[in-house]
């Protein structure tokens, strides 16, 4: 009995060791694991924001081709009604899937930014289709889409924690746009 008091001491330092140790290393396991998690969902949130920009972009540049007999100055290559209508359908399909990733991984202030840069254009598109009259100032009409472009990239950034200062196009847009408007512009469409 008394080796056993005497090694008691060297028995409870093993054991409290090994606990530590196995505690030390479920720890560092479970923070590694969440580690892994968030980037994983990371490079899936990103994926999913580029997609949703890319199909949003891919609207509006069919639907100004659409619209450019209504805006003086266009650049943007014209297109039939008919061969527009398909590819608007075509791209408003792949809009519709690639939001139901955004609604799944995004977070809330960028869902709704890119809300607000889908109904943006989507007054484009309602141009596009015949179903608005073109409105009195069409320039302002395609500033709000890339003021809501803007918005949803400011978004994105914040969500995935992209830092290095803005990014903004609409003011360069915007000048861009007053500067042509300024000098007549010959479209070589063909």
């Amino acid at each position: 009995m008394g080796t056993l008091l005497t090694q008691l001491p060297a028995l409870i330092g093993v054991l409290v060791g090994t606990l530590g140790t196995i505690l030390a290393t479920s720890l560092a396991d479970r923070a590694r694991w969440r580690r892994s998690q968030s980037v994983r969902w990371d490079e899936r949130r990103l994926d999913a924001y580029v997609e949703y920009a890319h199909a949003i972009k891919e609207n509006h540049a069919v639907a100004l081709r659409m619209t450019a007999d209504h805006r003086p100055g266009s650049r943007s290559h014209p297109i039939g009604r008919e061969e527009g209508l398909a590819q608007l359908a075509e791209a408003d399909a792949r809009r519709t899937i690639v939001w139901e990733n955004l609604l799944l991984l995004g977070d809330e202030p960028t869902v709704v930014a890119a809300a607000g840069w889908r109904d943006a254009v989507w007054q484009v598109e309602r141009l596009a289709r015949g179903i608005a009259e073109p409105p009195g100032d069409i320039a302002d009409l395609l500033s709000r889409v890339n003021e809501a472009r803007d918005d949803y990239y400011r978004a994105a950034r914040r969500s995935l924690g992209v830092h290095g200062g803005s990014v903004e196009q609409s003011g360069s847009l915007q000048r861009a746009l007053l500067d042509r408007s300024s000098v007549p512009v010959v479209d070589c469409a063909g």
